[in-house]
């Protein structure tokens, strides 16, 4: 799922409609539809948009993407702590 279909979904789950939208972050409507359509954002239009969707932006090393969304699916795990082995040192940044 790509970004546009991420930020799509979201919405949909919170229950919210792209006018909803245009409330909660201070956008226009058809400014959101265009992002939401597969237009381009800069980083802060997307920050804006992430936080009027209570999410956060995050980079994930693209090494590790599939082991995450397997965590985030639930699939079980044999390591012990496997945050710390899918995200190191980011991971350590998080917890202080």
């Amino acid at each position: 799922m790509n970004l546009h279909e991420q930020i799509r979904a979201r919405r949909r789950a919170l229950g919210l409609t792209q006018s909803d939208m245009k409330t909660r972050i201070g956008m226009g409507q058809q400014q959101y539809q265009r992002i939401e359509a597969g237009g381009n954002a800069n980083l802060d239009t997307l920050k804006l948009i992430a936080d009027g969707l209570n999410a956060d932006l995050l980079l994930i090393p693209r090494n590790q993407v599939q082991a995450v969304l397997e965590m985030l699916n639930g699939v079980e795990t044999d390591a012990e702590n496997p945050w710390q082995d899918l995200l190191g040192d980011l991971y350590e940044g998080a917890k202080q």
